[in-house]
């Protein structure tokens, strides 16, 4: 086998997810702290790659959990560092510079199924009417905040969209949105997110790129130039602690990505449909939310059952 230096194989591979697999700027960071952690361990055992067990990476992922290793990790960040070495064992193996995949057989921890936090329809309507129409930024807030529920798109696609990716044709409206994987899809854009929207870009997004050099970025921040995440979690949390709702603190733009979902299927949208619009590769993830929520389920058997209100 060859003689190849640890660092180069994880050099290689990950070059590999960037070129050949298109992961975003945000996964690719992921990989490399993940497996950074991994060759340290290593070292520290004076093991290499070419010498790794299963065991071994049994042992590792202990030692994540444990916090042996420092702080301890969660059974979900557990589970993606075996991702990520799982790819690391795979790819080496593939490309002939070690003997065996040795992670091959090793199982993740199972992880308990936590059903994602949705707001009521009433506080999503409460938290998208909080920022004030009066001012560039609050145009900018309510068409952001309405469009990440129109859309249930993540929010990384919504800030790396441009003006043209908002496509009107014959009364109906949609986003092409560039998803995981570099995939491209087209979402729905309601006509409350239109309206709002077309509100910020006629009447604010002028204002906003007037500071800057000129972008194409459809959401603007004060400088002029595209919003970041961070700038747009901001404005979701500002707007959950404005609006009062319950637990404000962990409302995120992904909370609204779940409300899209969860509301969509109570309406009586296919998990299928919903899917698709999610952006999800597999319905497994949209069956999540699926769960009925005690109230509905009460509801729907006070309503239905001849003799439940006997």
């Amino acid at each position: 086998m060859s003689d190849t230096s640890d660092r180069d194989i994880v050099q290689g591979y990950l070059q590999h997810l960037l070129v050949e697999r298109g992961v975003s700027p945000n996964t690719l960071a992921a990989y490399r702290r993940d497996l950074a952690r991994y060759l340290d361990y290593l070292s520290h055992r004076e093991l290499s790659l070419h010498s790794v067990t299963q065991s071994t990476i049994d042992d590792f992922l202990v030692a994540l959990r444990e916090g042996s290793l420092g702080q301890s990790l969660s059974q979900s960040s557990v589970s993606r560092h075996l991702a990520s070495l799982r790819g690391l064992h795979r790819y080496a193996e593939a490309e002939g510079v070690v003997a065996g995949d040795p992670a091959v057989s090793v199982r993740p921890p199972k992880l308990p199924q936590r059903l994602p936090d949705v707001l009521s329809t009433h506080d999503v309507e409460r938290l998208l009417t909080t920022p004030p129409l009066d001012s560039a930024v609050g145009l900018r807030d309510r068409a952001l905040l309405e469009f990440l529920y129109a859309t249930g798109a993540r929010i990384s696609e919504v800030v790396g969209l441009d003006r043209d990716d908002v496509i009107a044709d014959d009364g109906f409206v949609v986003a092409r949105v560039l998803g995981k994987g570099h995939k491209e899809r087209l979402v729905p854009v309601g006509s409350c997110a239109y309206d709002a929207l077309n509100a910020y870009l006629v009447r604010a997004r002028p204002e906003l790129a007037g500071a800057g050099v000129g972008t194409p970025a459809l959401f603007l921040n004060t400088r002029g130039r595209r919003l970041s995440r961070q700038s747009a979690f901001g404005v979701v949390r500002s707007a959950a602690r404005l609006a009062a709702i319950p637990g404000a603190e962990s409302v995120s733009p992904h909370t609204l990505r779940h409300c899209f979902a969860t509301h969509m299927l109570s309406g009586g949208a296919d998990i299928r449909v919903v899917q698709e619009l999610l952006g999800h590769a597999s319905v497994t993830t949209t069956q999540i939310y699926t769960h009925v929520s005690a109230d509905a389920l009460r509801e729907v058997y006070a309503s239905s059952h001849p003799r439940a209100l006997s």
